[in-house]
């Protein structure tokens, strides 16, 4: 084929995929569709999102607003920014917003002396110790902290986190439905392709030795106990793949974000000795869940390190199921939401401090807890986190239990961590190295 014969074929083509753009913009010409920057063609506004800062989203919302739009390749995006949006959308419109969008790119998935006190980094042993409490309620099991298998389902856990942001990531997420997903996966979600393969051996081991015949005593146990009521029954959702995936979300939901929270409450204690000293005030009182009525103070520094910390800014994604309007703004059927909870977290209008760790933003001039109605670090409505109650008893015990037992400060002649972050999917403290003194 000759050159002359491929220009007209290439401005052809040209042609046919500017339509096909058209097509998939016609929703930012409806009534009172939330504005948004000008989207290129074919990439929409990937270049406009840096997918390694999410705080991104708060210079858009300056910009543009509380609601605003984006358009991700070829799909339609509505972000929400600020307590009275996120409430209106979550809470008021609930039963409207609970969908999540579909996920196409996970069907490739198969789903020194002790009295001296110790220098450490205390991530990997906060991820260990999280995640042996999921794999207790899920597998009726516990690690050994230097087990191989252990240690290397955390370490693709935590490099399967950094694949959900990403340039490459979105293109594939949100691209033409004829792209060569299944190639390009690979390279993609190689982790997390590796991590659920890791899971389903454990899970297979624990198949092998579960006793139908016993009460359930774990996650798993009460799952396959379903999966055997359910056989013959093509619609039921107890099957082997949704087991693999619910244990995987509670691996990755339970273990890394307390982990990280954690790992933020440590720093903020050893920047902050004197309010450490407030909260180790608690020798007496210690001991269960019950106590932590009797301890406004350390149950406000819980609840403000989470929101310092603001791990996870940006929710999870949901979808309307039908119009909707949110701040005079008309969001159509089977529209893609994001909450930018950071917005809320870090609102100038509602906190006294809000990018400064300050406790009393949780406590009344009586010393008594009191909790915003801003404070939602686990969104909010009907896809609330089904996992916050545990989350809030492992994020007290822990913290309690680790300054009921030790004193921690920065190591001698180390220079003075900061507060910068390292952000992604989740924002986690630059890493640090603290000293923990038994008391």
């Amino acid at each position: 084929m000759g050159l002359d014969a491929l220009v007209p074929l290439a401005v052809t083509v040209a042609i046919f995929l500017l339509l096909v753009d058209l097509m998939h913009r016609h929703q930012r010409w409806t009534a009172r569709y939330p504005p948004g920057p000008l989207p290129l063609p074919g990439l929409g506004n990937l270049l406009h999102v840096d997918f390694q800062n999410i705080y991104t989203f708060n210079q858009l919302q300056h910009r543009f607003g509380d609601v605003f739009s984006l358009q991700l390749a070829w799909t339609p995006v509505v972000v929400l920014n600020g307590l009275a949006a996120v409430r209106e959308a979550l809470v008021t419109c609930g039963e409207d917003t609970a969908d999540r969008p579909p996920a196409p790119i996970y069907q490739v998935l198969g789903v020194g002396p002790r009295s001296q006190g110790r220098l450490f980094r205390p991530n990997g042993l906060l991820n260990k110790a999280a995640s042996n409490v999921i794999a207790s309620l899920t597998c009726g099991r516990r690690f050994e902290y230097d087990d191989p298998r252990f240690l290397r389902l955390l370490d693709l856990a935590q490099e399967g986190l950094k694949e959900e942001l990403g340039f490459l990531r979105e293109m594939w997420s949100e691209g033409p439905q004829g792209l060569c997903r299944a190639r390009l996966a690979g390279k993609v979600l190689c982790s997390q392709k590796a991590f659920l393969t890791q899971l389903d051996e454990l899970l297979t081991e624990h198949r092998m030795i579960w006793d139908p015949a016993q009460p359930p005593g774990d996650l798993t146990e009460a799952f396959l106990a379903e999966m055997e009521k359910a056989k013959g029954n093509p619609e039921s959702s107890f099957n082997d793949e949704n087991l693999c995936m619910v244990v995987a979300d509670l691996f990755l939901a339970g273990m890394v974000t307390t982990s990280v929270t954690l790992a933020w409450g440590l720093l903020l204690m050893i920047l902050h000795p004197d309010v450490q000293r407030r909260v180790q005030q608690i020798d007496n009182v210690i001991g269960q869940m019950d106590d932590q009525a009797r301890m406004p103070c350390t149950t406000a520094v819980i609840h403000e390190v989470q929101r310092f910390g603001d791990i996870v800014p940006l929710g999870v994604t949901h979808m309307t199921s039908r119009d909707i309007e949110v701040q005079g703004f008309r969001i159509p059927k089977g529209m893609m939401l994001f909450t930018n909870l950071s917005s809320v977290l870090k609102d100038e209008a509602v906190w006294e401090k809000p990018f400064h760790f300050h406790p009393e933003h949780f406590l009344d001039a009586q010393g008594h807890f009191v909790k915003p109605e801003a404070f939602l670090p686990f969104s909010a409505g009907r896809r609330a986190c089904l996992g916050e109650p545990l989350a809030r008893m492992e994020l007290f015990l822990f913290f309690t239990s680790l300054l009921q037992h030790f004193s921690f400060s920065v190591p001698t002649g180390q220079p003075r961590p900061s507060h910068s972050r390292v952000v992604g999917f989740l924002v986690t403290p630059s890493p640090y190295e603290l000293c923990a003194v038994p008391r």
